[in-house]
């Protein structure tokens, strides 16, 4: 993977993952909304997904997702200097989500802040943590994608509450040797907003077939562009794990890509669409399920309200 000769390289050294224990199937959606199990299966690919309790916050779950990180990389949280949360979900903006997390963790003092591009915001936080690595402003870094979209949800409107879902998924990032993290990607189309955006400031909205078709003819170029960057031709990918978005999407998109060897992350059939949380918990779980060796090469895409995207290159420790 290319890298500038005058810095360190960065690289994932370990994953985590939480999901809210209440599942929700499409049959208990269709039993509030006209809806059905086939409708909801057709159009974005879903079966079931998970909703957190009432009393269960964005920051819980970060803490969560972020603490099997951090166990899994074997360090202690004296050595994490920096935290970031993607979310586009908080209640509440002041305080920030990443010191919150930090606290409840034990990390002392690291440096903290939130990202907000929507289901881009992993991708986005990923980039900047392999920045600050590799520019020596960190050593090791936490990354956590984490949402609660089940509070801006209109659960009478079946166009999205059959959609998104709850969840965290967490990534160390470490200096290392030989880089495994590639460029970001990234850019935004903000002339478009307003095709998802929140209703009333109460509930999400999308326009949802021009979000399809700005994904599926779009977005594959910069998937493209992040393998050149990176140096990896298509046929050398092991996975492709693109936001969770839509069933359709995904698939569409992996098939331009033009790596038929590569495993596609279908994790949305089981957890929804959990906006910034939806690629690390794909990779977290593909990982947990013994799909991604060691040494593995996996493309990430991330996109969403804004509206944003990112895309970067990963190989797996």
């Amino acid at each position: 993977m290319k890298t500038s000769p005058s810095l360190p390289g960065a690289r994932v050294v370990a994953f985590g993952e939480y999901q809210p224990a209440n599942v929700v199937t499409n049959d208990d959606l269709a039993a509030r909304v006209d809806t059905s199990d086939e409708w909801i299966r057709s159009r974005v690919g879903i079966a079931e997904r998970r909703i957190a309790s009432p009393g269960e916050s964005v920051t819980d779950m970060a803490v969560a997702a972020g603490g099997k990180a951090l166990a899994a990389s074997g360090l202690t949280p004296d050595d994490i200097d920096l935290v970031i949360v993607a979310t586009c979900t908080q209640r509440d903006q002041i305080p920030n989500t990443s010191a919150s997390v930090a606290a409840r963790l034990g990390i002392p003092a690291p440096g903290a802040f939130d990202v907000n591009a929507a289901c881009a915001g992993f991708c986005y936080a990923l980039g900047l943590a392999n920045d600050a690595v590799r520019g020596g402003s960190a050593r090791n870094a936490l990354v956590i994608g984490a949402e609660k979209l089940s509070d801006w949800l209109d659960w009478d409107d079946r166009s999205t509450c059959v959609i998104f879902a709850d969840g965290a998924g967490a990534v160390v990032v470490s200096a290392s040797e030989e880089p495994g993290i590639g460029p970001v990607v990234w850019g935004s189309s903000g002339d478009r907003a307003d095709k998802i955006y929140l209703r009333d400031h109460k509930y999400i909205y999308q326009e949802g077939q021009t979000v399809f078709r700005w994904t599926t003819t779009e977005l594959y170029p910069v998937a493209l562009e992040a393998l050149e960057r990176a140096g990896v031709a298509p046929e050398e990918l092991t996975a492709f794990v693109p936001h969770q978005a839509n069933l359709r999407i995904v698939e569409s998109i992996a098939r331009k890509l033009g790596a038929p060897q590569a495993l596609i992350a279908r994790d949305i059939v089981t957890a929804g669409n959990t906006s910034s949380a939806s690629i690390p918990l794909a990779l977290s779980r593909m990982i947990g399920r013994g799909e991604l060796p060691s040494g593995s090469t996996v493309l990430t895409l991330g996109f969403g309200a804004g509206l944003t995207y990112a895309a970067q290159v990963l190989r797996l420790p």
